[in-house]
């Protein structure tokens, strides 16, 4: 899947994916991964999320790692937040209060930006990648990430030859591959959908 794919998305406005209220699941089942209220949090793939800042407000600061610069621009206007540009050699982006906003190429970031992570919440990040690029984006992921960081992840698995992704269908059984050779994978919840 090509950058520009994503940039032609945020630039014509159809950003389904995007959420206009801070997720359930995340508000549900947050605490269950028993991280410090101080904790910093990574965002892969932010886009222009309100969970960030429903992580924000528990007390995390927070690291989002977004490819347009247009949805993270939209990010920091829709909320009326104060905003500096970012430092940083291989990223733009803003530096706000508890929160960094990282614009570029997520096989970018690394260990030493992750350093103080100490959980991930990936929403819409391993349902934005189609198959031949999850296995790098995971493989890239626990490269950087400090030893044993927990992660909620959320996922959806439905029929992929009745719609195109994204988001893309990611079973279970794919989790586990991708995962459970570092992760003790628990499922939380599951909510079945019919597709009208």
């Amino acid at each position: 899947m090509e950058t520009r794919f994503w940039h032609d998305m945020w630039a014509s406005g159809k950003v389904g994916f995007h959420q206009p209220e801070v997720n359930d699941f995340l508000q549900a089942f947050w605490s269950k991964l028993k991280v410090d209220k101080s904790a910093q949090v990574l965002v892969p793939l932010s886009g222009k999320s309100l969970d960030m800042l429903w992580l924000q407000q528990q007390g995390h600061s927070v690291i989002g790692v977004e490819l347009s610069q247009k949805a993270l621009d939209e990010f920091v206007t829709e909320n009326q937040l104060l905003a500096e540009p970012v430092q940083h050699r291989r990223f733009c982006g803003y530096q706000l209060k508890d929160m960094v906003l990282y614009c570029g190429d997520f096989f970018h970031l690394s260990s030493e930006d992750c350093r103080e992570v100490a959980a991930v919440y990936d929403r819409a990040a391993l349902v934005a990648l189609p198959p031949e690029m999850r296995q790098d984006y995971v493989k890239h992921l626990l490269e950087i990430l400090p030893e044993k960081t927990p992660m909620l992840l959320i996922a959806m698995d439905y029929d992929q030859s009745q719609t195109n992704g994204p988001p893309f269908a990611v079973s279970a059984s794919e989790i586990h591959r991708l995962y459970g050779e570092h992760y003790q994978i628990e499922k939380v919840q599951e909510e079945r959908f019919n597709r009208k």
